[in-house]
């Protein structure tokens, strides 16, 4: 299993609010996992723990057996640039670079240069974009170039959350669609978060959450 998550809870509020109950989940290497649930359900949250961008109250998380709750947050970050590659509903995109350079941004933190570069470019349908600057994109191309961006260090595993949320439903069915076939080509875990049950039906297997607990 590349991810592992067993039993995680997690609170806010001094223990108001409790998010996530008692959640487990595993992930295997090239498995697409579609994670659904209404606004507040604990989808965000779960995938920041997993990240290890939100300490756990309980629960453990391995990371192709790894346990990053015992890792200290430099390790966790190092293992963020190098491992894991995270999409973001919100594109994140650094809007000094262009294309090209946001594209390598993330494996030159992982301090490596991407292996096949016109490759991930033409998978990604961004060649006549490289020189372009984040103000100058389309919606649907700022996040091809975030996922290309979370791609291009050869991570074993890929969180999503709600990357589809900002774009119009046929450019979200399209970015959704790379997605998931760029991560299965590399052979490489994706945990996606959405709100869409039609979207969520072309994964390989789909979790519900719902008041902090998995239900199916």
């Amino acid at each position: 299993m590349v991810l592992d998550l067993s039993d995680l809870s997690k609170s806010f509020a001094g223990g108001a609010v409790r998010v996530l109950d008692g959640v487990s989940l595993s992930l295997a290497a090239g498995e697409v996992v579609a994670l659904t649930g209404e606004s507040g359900s604990g989808k965000s949250t779960l995938l920041h723990m997993a990240a290890g961008l939100e300490p756990v109250d309980s629960g453990a998380i391995r990371f192709e057996g790894r346990d990053l709750v015992a890792m200290t947050e430099a390790e966790r970050a190092a293992l963020r640039r190098s491992a894991i590659g995270i999409v973001f509903q919100q594109f994140n995109l650094i809007p000094s670079l262009n294309v090209a350079a946001n594209l390598r941004f993330q494996a030159r933190l992982a301090g490596r240069e991407i292996a096949d570069f016109d490759g991930l470019v033409a998978s990604l349908s961004l060649q006549d974009q490289l020189a372009k600057y984040p103000e100058d994109l389309s919606g649907g191309q700022q996040q091809r170039v975030a996922i290309g961006r979370a791609l291009a260090a050869a991570p074993r595993l890929l969180l999503a959350d709600e990357p589809t949320g900002n774009l119009d439903e046929t450019t979200g069915d399209g970015v959704f669609e790379l997605l998931l076939s760029l991560a299965r080509a590399r052979n490489a875990g994706l945990l996606i978060a959405t709100h869409s049950e039609r979207l969520a039906a072309a994964a390989d297997r789909r979790v519900h959450l719902s008041h902090g607990r998995i239900t199916g």
